[in-house]
């Protein structure tokens, strides 16, 4: 099982854990609400996890542009 972060804006991996096991409150999930939940992880069926997060480089960029923060994508 691996779990790949990816920039929700850009598509950037941003990394990846390999581990056999690993526990929701390790990485915080346990803090989302269910929507958040339902629209930031994917599961797959070979039981990978595939997480939405903000890179560094958009995390910037959003900060400089707040009314970006409505759109959901802003890099083409």
């Amino acid at each position: 099982m691996a779990i790949h972060y990816h920039c929700r804006h850009c598509g950037y991996k941003v990394g990846t854990i390999d581990s056999k096991s690993v526990f929701s409150e390790e990485l915080g999930f346990h803090q989302l609400s269910d929507t958040e939940r339902h629209e930031m992880i994917a599961y797959q069926q070979n039981g990978d996890v595939h997480v939405k997060t903000i890179c560094e480089d958009c995390q910037e960029a959003l900060d400089r542009n707040p009314d970006w923060h409505e759109q959901e994508r802003f890099i083409q």
